[in-house]
């Protein structure tokens, strides 16, 4: 209770006396704060939307590659039985070429999946978005093109498409033609650019794959990803006893997108830490400020330790004063943070409409002089970029790292700055006083 007097003389020392420093020192830190928290949500959107998108509809969490086509089954419930594991599901691929009804050939990743896909991996559905039908392989010459490829290829719902394989591996439907005709049975959108113009599902029983036991592979859906290597060393343990399959790999996610992955990774750090230059430069202002603050001080400082006020006491003041700083900065930019990246969306929307009235008031003007009228703005433009919509995620681990940042950069500040008051010798301040 006796040390109330050292957060009493920072709180005056924060609001009386000190002209702007405290405000802009605050502001600075609460603008860092905002700016990380919804550049790193945004960044965020766009990364795990990329991830969710390969792991939900390609590579899945764990794969087995060159399955026996005889053990197929046996092995899928094997791994079902491993504690943790939410889906596995058998599927071929290879690659194709189709051809529309007006335009040029298209080369096509063909994925074939049991026409139960959907029940066996319920989360798949979430990161496909049909504009046209729906899930639907059961018929043997249906098939499911991306949005983009239906585009190049000129198909819409209903229409038929010829497919033939690159390497020969489909099969004949006209006589020495090797070409089969399918039917567009659904036109899907994952948002992700590569699957969305170069991916199809056909079922897995199709006489387009080859009946041969390199073809078959499994993918498998943890219920924690970031546990995969625990859930692999599991499933191979559950598969440990089974016979024929010496010839199996396994891999997880990790090891199939390491390049992808990395380089997401490495573009959020650099992000991280080019925008957290702001606190360094906050930092540098609190410290000259808190520098300065000593020196105007020197009085009153050599009075307090005159009446038994240590140096450690009186480098608390300071130090109080920048954690005051850094805390009502670093929440007042953790609040606003929050708020904008909750709503980002809808933030560019209003910022869309406001640039845009100002827009229509100069066409209005042009028109009258009868000059070139300027195009509405958009800030992601769907012509330029690939998206509906800007997505947003706030991880709250990120968030107590950012709010951290701020609120340590502040407080170092202050006590590097406070160190000046070690060299103030009370007798030789109060001598002439």
């Amino acid at each position: 209770m006796k040390k109330k007097w050292i957060t009493f003389i920072a709180s005056r020392y924060i609001f009386k006396g000190r002209g702007s420093s405290p405000v802009l020192a605050l502001l600075g830190i609460a603008m860092g704060v905002l700016a990380l928290i919804v550049i790193i949500a945004v960044m965020n959107g766009f990364q795990l939307g990329f991830i969710e998108s390969i792991l939900e509809i390609s590579s899945y969490h764990l794969r087995l590659d060159n399955v026996p086509k005889d053990k197929d089954v046996e092995l899928q419930n094997k791994i079902l039985s491993v504690s943790g594991i939410k889906a596995a599901v058998p599927f071929r691929e290879i690659q194709a070429l189709a051809r529309g009804k007006r335009s040029g050939q298209q080369a096509v990743f063909l994925r074939g999946l049991p026409d139960n896909a959907l029940e066996i991996d319920k989360t798949m559905l979430t990161k496909l978005d049909f504009e046209a039908g729906f899930f639907d392989i059961s018929d043997m010459n249906s098939v499911l093109l991306g949005s983009e490829l239906a585009r190049r290829l000129g198909v819409v719902f209903g229409d038929q498409i010829t497919m033939y394989s690159i390497s020969g591996i489909l099969s004949a439907s006209e006589e020495g033609s090797g070409l089969d005709t399918l039917k567009v049975a659904g036109v899907f959108r994952t948002g992700y650019y590569e699957y969305d113009c170069s991916w199809a599902f056909i079922n897995i029983k199709s006489k387009i794959f080859i009946e041969d036991e390199s073809d078959l592979k499994i993918g498998v859906k943890i219920a924690n990803r970031f546990q995969d290597k625990h859930s692999l060393e599991q499933v191979k343990k559950a598969l440990r006893n089974e016979s024929g399959i010496e010839g199996v790999k396994f891999s997880s996610w990790r090891d199939y997108n390491r390049s992808f992955f990395g380089a997401l990774r490495t573009e959020k750090l650099f992000m991280f830490i080019l925008v957290g230059l702001i606190f360094i430069v906050v930092g540098l202002n609190i410290f000259q400020s808190q520098r300065r603050s000593v020196l105007q001080r020197r009085e009153e400082i050599g009075l307090l330790r005159a009446v038994g006020g240590t140096e450690r006491d009186v480098r608390f003041v300071f130090v109080c004063d920048g954690a005051i700083i850094g805390l009502t900065g670093a929440g007042v930019g953790l609040v606003i943070g929050l708020v904008l990246a909750s709503n980002i969306a809808q933030f560019f929307t209003l910022l869309e409409n406001i640039v845009n009235v100002f827009i229509g008031a100069i066409n209005i003007i042009a028109g009258l002089f009868g000059a070139e009228q300027a195009e509405t703005f958009a800030v992601f433009s769907p012509a330029i970029f690939y998206i509906k919509e800007i997505p947003s995620r706030i991880l709250p681990h990120e968030v107590v790292i950012i709010f951290m940042f701020g609120f340590m950069s502040a407080l170092a500040a202050a006590w590097f700055a406070s160190r000046k008051v070690s060299r103030i010798q009370p007798a030789e301040v109060l001598r002439y006083e």
